[in-house]
């Protein structure tokens, strides 16, 4: 066995899901929740189809993020996983839930515009995915300014009230 590390490969302002699947169907219902979920969105969404032809298969709404998604799906290589990139403008918060319910989705690995690795295991068989280092470590314990930070940037996006 042999471990490895991918990092993801993507404009520093675009946000994407990875995670796992059981079945070729997942690519068509991916698809259909992210639509459903919100209208308009920009995605692309690639699967490591895990037997049978074993194709990389794939869909979405944008070009760029559809090349984003097969380029970092051919390096992670791992079965039966997934990811999706979604265009500038659209997050993960508004469609997680959405994803959760597609029945196929066994597990969501990391949802982030941070930068990310994937870290994998390598054995005769194929690949799997071990986790995700996403982000940086902590440097510290919020204190009182930090709160009043994250608070009022909350609140500025437009993800709480006034």
């Amino acid at each position: 066995m042999e471990l490895l590390s991918v990092a993801i490969e993507k404009p520093e302002e675009i946000n994407f899901v990875l995670g796992q699947s059981h079945f070729i169907k997942t690519v068509e219902d991916i698809h259909e929740a992210l639509v459903t979920a919100v209208p308009g969105i920009k995605f692309g969404l690639a699967f490591c189809e895990a037997s049978g032809k074993c194709l990389i298969r794939w869909s979405g709404t944008d070009p760029e993020m559809l090349d984003l998604a097969k380029k970092n799906a051919v390096r992670i290589a791992a079965g039966h996983s997934f990811i999706l990139f979604l265009g500038p403008g659209f997050f993960p918060i508004n469609i997680l839930p959405s994803l959760q319910r597609v029945p196929e989705i066994v597990s969501i690995l990391c949802a982030t515009a941070n930068p990310c690795e994937v870290i994998l295991a390598e054995t005769s068989l194929g690949r799997a995915i071990l986790g995700v280092v996403d982000g940086a470590s902590p440097a510290g314990i919020e204190d009182e300014q930090g709160i009043a930070w994250r608070k009022s940037f909350l609140r500025n996006i437009g993800y709480k009230a006034a």
